[in-house]
């Protein structure tokens, strides 16, 4: 009691911690919402994760940007950790982040098809997920020459200036690439409630796609942009009406395969390109599984024997082997065929936006079109000025003498801009621009050039001024420019394309060596395949202490296997995921095989065939259920099936239904009935109670059903009723048997 009363007394002797207490207020989650966790989730889309009609995300920019400030379009390379310091004046988000997108934009790690960054040093790869990238000390960079085109005219108003962070510098909000970057580039972003994946196109491609819809609105994109192109290679599987709905509605799936050649002397497959969405170490592992598991039995060996030629995964095939279907099953089983997953979410303006290849190009020609107005715009504006200025010149030059007195007869410095304006009825900027030319330069030969420099200057900002009135000639710069991208940075394709009809795997074959085996299940749940041979040759059926035979039947090593549980489940397996064993040893156990849950135990086990036929289920109450073996059948791959009969009863029985036949019932009172499956109709939930067969006294149920030819019973008619339910007849000695029936 003491000690109570000293912890109440410490509890109340702290003023701060009850004021504290009173300034916790309630607030509404939808206030929450919309002050806190709506302004995190839009600065993640915009300002992070989704790229913008430029091609990149806000670190993307702010790397490049940063790298041709430091003149690294046309000087040498630098270390790697001098531009990431650099870049941390623009993007506060640190050195690793900075230095990982440096990483993803170059050359060396092969990310994408035109790389931004001329690397030099292990910068790891995109095919590898262990092949880690080295530290930024170690390895240089400049920026590749086609980053001129990315940075053409950007200091000609083209594009418009923010802040950083901090408000000492100024950075570009978008770059004025000369060709649709967003299309070239791949490009994965996650945001909070939508993501982006945009796959890469080839560049040469999209550009003549982009000429085209310039010249013609209506133009097919397909025909000219076949499919995306990879860094990585392979082959893509191609549909046109797949690739046209992709193109259509930004959304939808590429499927992408390896590429491989046989080597017929050394029996080795040697594949040198892998789908874009997987690596080298994720294809192993899946065949290092499938190997163990048995599924890749023609395979002796699998190497990575990458090195500096390039990418290089060896297979040594066993004797007599077909390569060909070999690969076939590869395609089918490992990422070596894989799905590349297409989002084509932009921000428009600050909003996401998911769009289709010829709704993003219109949009990257209709803001390319403003940033050719805009440096236009920058270049009328200089010649005006620079006219301005010669048209003052002009006026002096009418009578240079004049000028010369008036400089020379004026006291004050200051008052020579004045006095020349007034001369002249030229305004400050011309005077100046007068007083400043040098005396050297006062002579026949400088006149006259100036002169026709002012006939020049008309002509040009005449061409400027009609060009800013024509959309046509807008759109007319575009495609030089396009074109001069074609030409200047050629790019051929990497990855090929294959007829998805033609290029249709073979169909799928079963490896699966098939032959007889027997099956036998103990009442503890060890489970054995034998082949007939080694039951032959083997001796007694070994047990633990206390087990015994529950079930055995025939089957084959294709075939699959139910396992009925005691928590209403029902477990599939292949019966070829087992090994073969002998009578001499105890089996696998199944609860631990097949993943079962703590304290489960096997009930029985069937052979569901091709799933036609029916199930008699008899449960302790005396009902009996009929239902279709389809019932289950999965076409996915689940191993367990929840809910696989009524749990409102103990299960006694599962009795397979080919045929209509009779049956028997067998209760702890010691009777016996026989029924005729035909009375019971077939019910399609798999919960279902059944229909009661046998009427039960209080603290008796059913121990046991099977069909009547496999029990002992001797006179049928005895234990045969016609209506149900019934109470059956008591079982005579001649009817009882000697040995307890078993599951079925």
């Amino acid at each position: 009691m003491p000690r109570k009363k000293a912890a109440q007394s410490k509890k109340t002797n702290h003023p701060d911690v009850v004021g504290l207490r009173a300034e916790v207020i309630s607030q509404p989650i939808t206030e929450t919402l919309e002050q806190n966790y709506m302004p995190y989730a839009m600065s993640v889309i915009v300002s992070r994760a989704i790229p913008e009609i430029d091609g990149f995300k806000p670190s993307h920019r702010k790397l490049l940007y940063t790298m041709y400030k430091m003149n690294l379009l046309s000087g040498g390379r630098t270390k790697s950790a001098n531009i990431v310091g650099q870049t941390m004046r623009l993007n506060p988000h640190g050195d690793a982040a900075i230095y990982e997108t440096m990483v993803r934009l170059s050359r060396g790690y092969g990310a994408l098809l035109a790389p931004f960054v001329d690397s030099k040093g292990n910068f790891g790869k995109v095919f590898s997920r262990d092949m880690s990238y080295a530290a930024s000390r170690y390895t240089e960079a400049k920026l590749s020459a086609i980053c001129a085109e990315l940075f053409r005219d950007i200091d000609s108003d083209t594009v418009d200036f923010v802040d950083n962070y901090d408000g000492t510098m100024r950075e570009p909000a978008l770059l004025p690439t000369t060709f649709p970057n967003v299309l070239v580039s791949a490009n994965t972003g996650i945001a909070v409630g939508m993501a982006s994946q945009i796959c890469g196109f080839n560049l040469a491609e999209v550009c003549e796609t982009t000429i085209a819809l310039l010249e013609n609105p209506e133009h097919d994109l397909v025909s000219t942009l076949p499919a995306p192109d990879f860094p990585t290679g392979g082959e893509i599987l191609y549909d046109r009406a797949e690739m046209a709905e992709i193109y259509r509605t930004g959304r939808g799936s590429v499927k992408v395969r390896a590429r491989w050649r046989f080597l017929p002397k050394e029996n080795i497959l040697e594949i040198y390109e892998i789908p874009y969405s997987t690596t080298v170490e994720a294809i192993i592992d899946k065949v290092a599984d499938l190997s163990k598991a048995g599924k890749l039995r023609e395979i002796a060996d699998m190497r990575d024997e990458t090195d500096l030629s390039g990418l290089k995964l060896a297979i040594d095939l066993k004797r007599g082997s077909d390569p060909e279907k070999v690969m076939a099953k590869l395609f089918r089983l490992t990422p070596l065929c894989d799905s590349f997953a297409c989002n084509f979410n932009i921000l428009i303006a600050g909003n996401p936006r998911v769009m289709g290849v010829g709704e993003i190009l219109d949009e990257w020609t209709a803001w390319r079109q403003e940033c050719i107005r805009r440096r236009v715009f920058f270049d009328l504006n200089k010649k005006r000025e620079k006219l301005h200025l010669l048209h003052g010149l002009g006026k002096i030059l009418l009578d240079i003498d004049r000028a010369i007195a008036i400089i020379r007869n004026t006291e004050r410095e200051a008052d020579v801009v004045p006095n020349l304006m007034a001369g002249f009825e030229i305004d400050e900027v011309q005077a100046n621009y007068v007083a400043e030319i040098r005396l050297r330069n006062i002579n026949r030969e400088y006149i006259l050039k100036r002169l026709d420099e002012t006939e020049a200057l008309e002509k040009a900002i005449a061409d400027l001024e009609a060009t800013l009135k024509s959309r046509a000639r807008v759109r007319g710069i575009i495609i030089r420019e396009l074109k001069a991208v074609i030409k200047n940075y050629p790019a051929p394709r990497r990855t090929g394309i294959v007829d998805a009809s033609e290029a249709t795997d073979e169909p799928e074959e079963d490896l699966t060596p098939d032959y007889p085996v027997h099956l036998f299940l103990s009442r503890e749940g060890y489970f054995k395949k034998i082949t007939p041979l080694s039951l032959r040759m083997g001796g007694e059926q070994k047990y633990k202490e206390n087990d015994s035979l529950s079930q055995t039947f025939e089957s084959t090593n294709r075939g699959e296997l139910l396992v009925f549980t005691d928590r209403q489940q029902v477990y599939k397996a292949r019966l070829s995921d087992f090994a073969d064993t002998k009578a001499s040893a105890l089996g696998v156990y199944l609860p631990g095989a097949l993943g079962m849950d703590e304290g489960e135990s096997v009930l029985c086990m069937l052979d569901p065939g091709d799933y036609k036929g029916e199930l008699l289920l008899a449960f302790e109450n005396g009902k009996v259920a009929r239902i279709p073996l389809a019932a289950y059948e999965t076409k996915s791959n689940r191993r367990r099936l929840t809910g696989a009969y009524s749990d409102k009863s103990p299960l006694v029985a599962v009795l397979p239904l080919r045929e209509e036949g009779e049956f028997a019932l067998f209760s702890t009172e010691g009777r016996a009935l026989i029924f005729k499956s035909a009375s019971l109709a077939p019910k399609t939930s798999r919960t279902t109670q059944g229909v009661a067969v046998m009427t039960l006294k209080k603290k008796y149920c059913v121990e046991r059903a099977a069909p009547v030819a496999d029990t002992p019973i001797q006179n049928h008619s005895r234990y045969r009723v016609r209506n149900l339910p019934a109470a059956g007849a008591l079982l005579r000695e001649e009817d009882r048997g000697e040995e307890q029936m078993s599951l079925i």
